[in-house]
C-alpha cells in the first residue's frame, strides 16, 4: 500500500485518533518525538547511501585499474 494513497480524509482520521489517544497536552511531545525519530532515520539513511556510494566508487576504480 502506498503512503500517498491515504489522502486528506485518511490523514484527518489518523490525526483525530492520535488526538483521542494522547490528548491535547501530550500531542506536542508526541510530535516532537516523531520529528526527532524521522530526523535520525533520515540521517542514518543518508550515511548508508554515502557508504554505499563510496564502496561503488572504490570498486569502479579497482576495475578500471585492472583493465589498464
Amino acid at each position: 500500500m502506498n503512503l500517498a494513497a491515504i489522502g486528506v480524509p485518511g490523514l484527518i482520521v489518523i490525526l483525530v485518533i492520535v488526538l483521542i489517544l494522547f490528548g491535547p497536552r501530550k500531542l506536542p511531545e508526541v510530535g516532537s518525538a516523531v520529528g526527532k525519530t524521522l530526523a535520525e532515520f533520515k540521517k542514518s539513511a543518508k550515511e548508508v547511501m554515502d557508504d554505499d556510494e563510496k564502496v561503488q566508487n572504490e570498486e569502479v576504480k579497482k576495475i578500471s585499474s585492472t583493465e589498464k
